[in-house]
């Protein structure tokens, strides 16, 4: 099994990332194994709608959302990190994540999702609930920890997240309920439990 974690920051070994390395070294002790993967310090523009990914298989603006498919078709859980800017997530991850939605959810649907945080102060509650915003469109079960998944550095300081005790306690539950979640659904498929089958067709508009 493998969990794919995604760094939403530009800085490549910031916060973000320590908080992110801490979940893979406890997924790695529990006998998982674990893909990183950095967005990058290249602006990502949010999704336009131009439908061009249902006939590419792809996002046709290329760039991370792209690269990101082949590891993401792999993955059997994913955990999103990012860190706060203005209030709320980084506007790249954000808009990564509508991307990889978009032209890459059947890669999504039905596996274990987690979402990370890092904040110098505050925004940290108001990022991670813009971030599950994807795992609950797409059914994914949201593995949680034993309390909101942040951690606290100052800008591109991770030697600060190394000081936040508590944060990193809550990285390695999260990583240790993403195991387990992830041996409860291969025994349930070896079970033969089939993930649900969705009802679709039903769209309603408000306006009449």
């Amino acid at each position: 099994m493998n969990v794919l974690l995604i760094n939403g920051s530009p800085h490549k070994d910031g916060c973000t990332a320590a908080a992110l390395a801490e979940v893979a070294r406890t997924l790695n002790e529990a006998g998982i194994e674990t893909t990183l993967f950095h967005i990058g310090s290249a602006p990502v523009g949010g999704c336009v709608g131009c439908g061009g990914c249902a006939k590419a298989g792809k996002c046709v603006f290329g760039g991370p959302v792209a690269e990101v498919l082949p590891l993401a078709e792999k993955a059997d859980g994913f955990v999103f990190g990012a860190p706060v800017h203005y209030a709320t997530a980084a506007a790249s991850m954000l808009g990564f994540l509508h991307r990889l939605s978009f032209s890459g959810g059947r890669y999504l649907r039905h596996k274990p999702a987690a979402v990370v945080a890092s904040a110098r102060r505050a925004g940290t509650t108001t990022a991670l609930e813009a971030m599950e915003k994807v795992p609950q469109f797409f059914e994914m079960p949201l593995v949680s920890a034993t309390y909101w998944p942040m951690v606290h550095g100052a800008n591109n300081a991770p030697a600060d997240v190394a000081k936040d005790e508590e944060g990193l306690q809550i990285m390695r539950n999260l990583g240790r309920n993403m195991a387990w979640m992830l041996r409860c659904i291969e025994a349930g498929k070896a079970a033969g439990i089939q993930p649900p089958q969705s009802e679709t067709g039903a769209r309603t508009n408000f306006i009449r």
